[in-house]
């Protein structure tokens, strides 16, 4: 079994403190966009008829729902998340949904994916892949885990690239989204979001990492002024 780093096992049991809120906090931090990010972020995984879906970083599963929402009724979700009290609220909410019967899930790290090479027919990750500690070998995992021309969709936060907007996302980022996580749950949780965000590589180099352990027809689509980005490579 892999073992998490110092830095992996600090990163998980933060967000095992901060998971009973945390659908609520991505709600109201966000004022609601993010689930507008995660619907673009699933149209571009082309599965269609059937198939398996691997949702890494699964959280409490609002990607998987929403692969749900997308695909017919015949392609199964499976979601990984190195966080067991995360996966415990998505096993619930899931259980309530009318997509009970379609999602599973797995406590499991990015970087030790528990699936036999070419798995699945596609693979997301939404505002997770900054968490990876190693970032290169969690991208490997996850094209070893695809068949051959599926595809990886990536969703994670971005720095803008408008000066103005620039400064104003910062401004929100540093001083304002800290302490209104913190009034809600634990302020070095949200101290941590920004920190993580403005240490996550460019586009450009992160898309060179997807290339660098295989991923094709690397490109990617900035939303909301590139406050996010979706990446999508094939295998």
């Amino acid at each position: 079994m892999y073992k998490l780093s110092e830095k992996g096992e600090r990163i998980r049991d933060m967000f095992g403190s901060i998971a009973p809120r945390y659908d609520l906090l991505n709600r109201v931090l966000s004022l609601g966009i993010d689930q507008r990010w995660r619907r673009f972020a699933v149209a571009k995984i082309g599965v269609s008829g059937s198939g398996r879906v691997l949702d890494v970083a699964t959280g409490t599963g609002d990607v998987a729902l929403e692969i749900a929402n997308q695909t017919p009724a015949a392609v199964q979700i499976v979601g990984v998340d190195f966080c067991k009290e995360m996966v415990d609220l998505g096993v619930v909410k899931v259980a309530e949904s009318r997509h009970a019967g379609r999602i599973s899930f797995q406590v499991a790290p990015c970087e030790d994916i528990p699936f036999e090479d070419q798995t699945f027919d596609a693979a997301t990750i939404a505002f997770g892949i900054r968490n990876v500690v190693d970032r290169v070998k969690g991208l490997g995992e996850m094209h070893r885990v695809l068949k051959g021309g599926a595809k990886v969709v990536i969703l994670e936060f971005s720095t803008p690239t408008l000066p103005v907007f620039k400064q104003l996302y910062h401004f929100y980022f540093l001083k304002v989204l800290p302490r209104i996580g913190g009034a809600f749950s634990r302020f070095s949780a949200y101290q941590y979001l920004p920190d993580s965000v403005l240490e996550f590589p460019s586009r450009d180099v992160f898309k060179g990492m997807m290339t660098q352990v295989g991923f094709k027809d690397v490109k990617h689509y900035d939303l909301t002024g590139g406050i996010a980005t979706v990446y999508v490579g094939t295998k």
